[in-house]
């Protein structure tokens, strides 16, 4: 993989660059950005564009606009000729990579942007790559770009702090995340606030680091800040996933005789999320009638989380009865809820009844989606219907789906059960194309394909390039060129 603007030789060049006011800016969050509200772009069509066939085509024209423009300014991103680009142009493209994950792509353009003559150094745009990379779970690429914000000559704000803590949570780095949080204590006018500490909270309970939340919580109420709703409901949420139960219900207890915080639709689904996940059925429609008497209205959710769980507990009848419930209280099925339909059917073998569900979802117009197609071919590939494996995929290749790793790590993973290794490599090759890289998943799939047809030498190449990849995942951008 080649070097990217993170690799430590590309430090040097923030010192020696020189920056004039820049006229043209990202649309970017404010100093405390998780204290607003996300903007919502609203797209006006006339009259004669209300037709489905034609909004979805305007729709994948303007994919195909975004994809070869982020591509575009990409190539220049290699170049050191490019210094003087439309702002526009560079400033949209970094946008759209952001909005959607590509860090690599978004990493590159980042870079061409820092060689324009008009560029000024923004706190905020380091706050939004962090969020990214927390996403992408990129811990390493996120202290080199905090790195090279310091060299850029600014000062970190909170919002950067804690998107920092964001990302090391997120990644499992626990250490590193406390350690943020005593460095922004470090420095003034950069404390941790309540939305720092929810996120250090909700990586405790994702990682089942329960003894590390009362840490928290004491250092909390050491610096005089009080538990809000978020806080509340962070702590039942992770509870619950960790089944936690009793932690979790002295949460809600606390949360209510607070006086200050009230429970809500997030601390109604968490609970019906626990207990469902758990096959606790009686529980979770205890709790469900409880909130109802709180005067707590469910929301889509709401019936998601009902009907995954009743489906997970084979108990199909009740998961009709929350469908028509939804549809007599105006509450349309969205794509997830064809989703959790799809997969719970197809897990149970019950192909026909999945492919109805499927049938249903595009007749009301709703886009399939990577995990409708994951569910699709697992259950297809387990019931031995090759034939309908190949024409998803022949589906997904003339449609503007995007595509993830855990898809083709589905789809590989169909082929080679069923022997085809020729196609097993032709999509590994389709992942590059679509830049998902390949995991650990990947390789020990096509491995043991390669293995049960008896090609050890092609099992023995992947297994090396396997350990080569892990070995790159740990820290791919410190290499040297």
């Amino acid at each position: 993989m080649e070097p990217h603007l993170l690799h430590p030789t590309n430090l040097r060049f923030s010192t020696s660059t020189s920056l004039t006011s820049a006229t043209y800016s990202i649309t970017l969050c404010g100093e405390h950005a998780h204290k607003r509200n996300p903007t919502i772009h609203c797209l006006h069509l006339s009259k004669r564009s209300s037709n489905p066939s034609l909004k979805a085509k305007r729709e994948l024209s303007r994919l195909l606009r975004t994809d070869a423009a982020v591509r575009n300014i990409e190539k220049k991103a290699n170049s050191n000729k490019y210094n003087n680009l439309w702002p526009k142009a560079v400033l949209e493209a970094l946008d759209e990579a952001i909005a959607n994950n590509l860090w690599e792509s978004a990493l590159k353009i980042f870079g061409l942007l820092r060689k324009q003559h008009w560029y000024e150094p923004r706190c905020q745009t380091y706050t939004k790559l962090l969020m990214m990379l927390g996403k992408c779970r990129q811990p390493e690429q996120a202290s080199l770009l905090f790195e090279l914000m310091l060299s850029d000559g600014l000062t970190p704000t909170v919002d950067v702090y804690t998107a920092l803590v964001s990302v090391y949570g997120k990644s499992g780095l626990l250490d590193k995340a406390f350690s943020t949080v005593d460095d922004m204590k470090s420095v003034s006018d950069c404390k941790p606030d309540v939305y720092t500490y929810s996120i250090l909270i909700n990586s405790c309970t994702k990682f089942n680091r329960p003894d590390l939340i009362e840490e928290v919580l004491a250092e909390m109420t050491y610096l005089g800040i009080g538990c809000n709703t978020v806080i509340y409901n962070t702590l039942i949420d992770g509870y619950g996933k960790a089944e936690m139960f009793e932690l979790m219900e002295d949460s809600l207890t606390d949360m209510i005789e607070s006086g200050s915080c009230l429970p809500d639709v997030f601390t109604l689904n968490s609970f019906l999320g626990a207990y469902g996940n758990c096959g606790q059925i009686e529980k979770m429609e205890k709790w469900y009638d409880e909130f109802q008497l709180m005067g707590i209205r469910p929301d889509p959710k709401t019936f998601n989380i009902l009907i995954k769980s009743y489906g997970k507990a084979t108990m199909y009848e009740k998961m009709g009865s929350v469908m028509e419930f939804m549809q007599k209280r105006f509450f349309s099925p969205t794509v997830v809820t064809y989703n959790i339909v799809i997969e719970v059917f197809g897990k149970a073998g019950n192909v026909e009844k999945m492919d109805e569900y499927f049938r249903k979802m595009k007749y009301q117009g709703m886009k399939p989606n990577s995990i409708t197609y994951c569910s699709l071919v697992s259950a297809y590939s387990k019931a031995g219907h090759m034939s309908k494996v190949d024409s998803i995929l022949r589906q997904v290749e003339n449609s503007d789906v995007i595509l993830d790793t855990p898809f083709f790590n589905c789809i590989i993973s169909a082929y080679g059960r069923a022997g085809d290794v020729r196609k097993v490599s032709e999509l590994f090759l389709a992942m590059k194309e679509k830049k998902c890289l390949p995991d650990h998943i990947t390789f020990a799939t096509m491995i043991q394909a390669y293995n049960a047809r008896g090609m050890t030498e092609a099992a023995e190449d992947l297994q090396n390039r396997m350990i080569t990849n892990t070995e790159n995942s740990v820290n791919p951008h410190m290499r040297k060129a």
